[in-house]
């Protein structure tokens, strides 16, 4: 009897979330879990964000929907923008789980990750590269990935948050 895939995702939460943005349109974090898993068999995902403390109710759905939150502080630029930039975290997490997946997801499109994909590609670790936006990303991550390389904005009809209308009585 084969064992199951035992898959985990590496989440890069601030590529993902603006890059879907840019495009127009906003990720039902739900429901692409279950796009994980049964794509993917996807058993852990983690998802490398910025900690700021008045986004709880965010933090809380993202756990909700099965993601491992791994928080980074974030600091205020001198143009007054907040930054929480989490791809060492990433990188680092990727390598110490490295004994428990046979197969890595990495989800962004920067290609500071380049190294990281390269190496799972090299010890074959790489289940694929899904990039938000198929026409904003690294030409680093295409040199790495190879052919393992899946695009989210292709996914917009399945995985597109749709605000639920309320019931005729109004009621949610």
């Amino acid at each position: 009897m084969q064992k199951p895939l035992v898959n985990y995702a590496f989440i890069d939460g601030s590529n993902l979330t603006l890059s879907i943005r840019e495009q127009g349109w906003n990720l039902d974090y739900s429901r692409f879990r279950v796009y994980l898993k049964e794509h993917y068999g996807v058993k852990k995902a983690y998802y490398f964000i910025g900690y700021l403390p008045n986004h709880n109710d965010l933090y809380n759905s993202l756990q909700t929907a099965g993601y491992n939150l791994i928080f980074k502080p974030t600091f205020t630029d001198r143009k007054g923008k907040t930054k929480g930039n989490c791809d060492a975290e990433l990188v680092l997490q990727a390598m110490i789980e490295l004994a428990n997946y046979q197969r890595a997801v990495i989800v962004s499109g920067d290609g500071d990750f380049y190294c990281l994909v390269n190496y799972l590609s090299k010890v074959n670790k790489l289940n694929c590269v899904l990039v938000p936006n198929i026409n904003k990303y690294s030409l680093l991550l295409r040199k790495s990935a190879g052919n393992k390389i899946a695009f989210i904005s292709d996914l917009r009809l399945k995985l597109a948050y749709k605000r639920k209308e309320p019931h005729e009585d109004g009621t949610s």
